[in-house]
């Protein structure tokens, strides 16, 4: 599912920061939203790229995209579960 199809209820740029900041910035992001709500973030390193969505999976969200934003950039979309 490509991002500019779903609502974006918060964006999250987390450029710079290494895990596992990404995710506990990440999860405590979420736990401002309502159930359903989604929250985009923005990293710029593979490992939190791969890490990011795994561990918010784990914890029950929905991811619905991972997509590369620009040449060291990654848009992850994910609901609120």
């Amino acid at each position: 599912m490509a991002e500019n199809s779903v609502q974006i209820d918060k964006e999250l740029n987390l450029a710079g920061e290494v895990c596992p900041y990404t995710f506990v910035k990440s999860k405590l992001a979420l736990e401002d939203l309502e159930s359903g709500q989604v929250l985009k973030v923005t990293v710029d390193n593979s490992e939190s790229a791969a890490n990011v969505p795994r561990s918010l999976e784990l914890e029950g969200h929905d991811i619905l995209a991972l997509e590369k934003g620009g040449a060291s950039e990654w848009n992850i979309v994910v609901k609120k579960a």
